[in-house]
């Protein structure tokens, strides 16, 4: 039987225009990339986050608080949250303020599951009782799976779980998620749906501990990549593949109502799972002058081997794919973090890539 070839959905610009949008987390990484997208979409935007979490970042380079409303605050104190998002009276919020390393919520337990469990719960509580809210998406992750180091990948509805600290806390924010869902948010008609991404990557991360940043660095200082577990496989997607998920989920949940209000993974394509030593050895070809690895001494805390997520639900349902294969992603980070070397206007960097990406078929 001959396959039918699937219409992708873009990110639809007329839908953002004027829409009033709550971000949290917009000083991160991947807070800052949707920042800007939002942005260029014509978006009224107001972001709640810490201070950016980097020096350099993303958020500071790139200009981001250029065109929104840009509000430092914790998300662990709901009195402050609740008057911002009250006063704001956003239509559309995405939460995605976190504590997202690994290997940091072994060392700060307390912090983690404050910020990633009762965060979740103040952002929750804030928007069921601000009175505009009709849609919100609430990002958490593929660690928040049990993994069983299975070789296909996991669907929606497999069980929550998580290893290490910053696992169990995205697991238990999906539990939270799911108890407003039936306790509040389906008889107030707001539509909460929660995203679940892989290890998203590109230009603009300098996150401690994660594998791309700790990459380029030691490219940029010439000397060898140390790499703790060189055959673990994980989902790499560059940055803009889930965060097109989450506008195309937002704008389902805006226009739908409870239809979409459910999990949703963003993962890339199959063969876009790769090792950790492939990552490395594409990125040291890529990078002007070459580069080369070694493996870190010492023990390290546990980490999962492999990792992989079902993508068929997002693919049927939301006409979402990825479109950028992982080499087309690496030589996009490469391109970008030497453009930021040579002195580029990193805000039109960013806009450029957007647009690249956008105009994708």
């Amino acid at each position: 039987m001959e396959e039918v070839a699937l219409t992708v959905e873009n990110v639809n610009p007329a839908f953002w225009q004027n829409k009033r949008v709550l971000l949290t987390g917009h000083t991160g990484f991947k807070g800052s990339w949707l920042s800007l997208w939002l942005q260029s979409l014509g978006a009224t935007l107001r972001g709640i986050s810490l201070e950016p979490p980097t020096v350099p970042a993303l958020f500071s380079i790139a200009q981001v608080a250029n065109g929104m409303d840009h509000q430092i605050s914790d998300i662990r104190n709901y009195d402050i949250l609740s008057a911002l998002m009250a006063d704001f009276k956003p239509e559309i919020v995405i939460h995605m303020a976190a504590q997202p390393i690994v290997r940091l919520s072994y060392q700060q337990p307390i912090d983690t599951f404050a910020t990633n469990v009762m965060g979740t719960v103040n952002v929750l509580e804030a928007a069921r009782h601000a009175g505009s809210v009709r849609a919100i998406v609430s990002v958490t992750t593929d660690k928040c799976y049990e993994n069983r180091e299975w070789v296909w990948g996991y669907r929606e509805h497999e069980a929550m779980g998580g290893h290490d600290p910053y696992s169990s806390s995205k697991g238990c924010a999906e539990l939270v998620g799911n108890a407003y869902r039936k306790s509040f948010f389906q008889a107030q008609g707001i539509a909460l749906a929660s995203a679940r991404a892989g290890n998203v990557i590109g230009g603009g991360d300098w996150a401690s501990d994660r594998l791309v940043p700790d990459i380029l660095k030691a490219l940029e200082d010439r000397r060898p990549v140390q790499i703790r577990n060189p055959h673990a496989v994980r989902p790499w997607q560059h940055v803009l593949e889930p965060l097109s998920g989450y506008l195309r989920l937002a704008e389902r949940l805006y226009e739908h109502g409870q239809l979409d209000a459910e999990g949703w993974n963003f993962g890339p394509r199959d063969e876009d799972a790769q090792t950790v030593q492939w990552i490395v050895e594409r990125l040291c070809q890529e990078w002007t002058g070459g580069g080369s690895w070694i493996l870190q001494p010492g023990e390290h805390p546990h980490e999962a081997h492999y990792l992989k997520l079902d993508i068929s639900k997002a693919r049927s349902r939301l006409n979402w794919l990825p479109r950028w294969p992982l080499q087309t992603a690496l030589s996009n980070i490469t391109q970008w973090h030497q453009a930021w070397l040579a002195g580029a206007d990193m805000r039109a960097v960013c806009l450029a890539q957007i647009s690249q990406y956008q105009d994708e078929k």
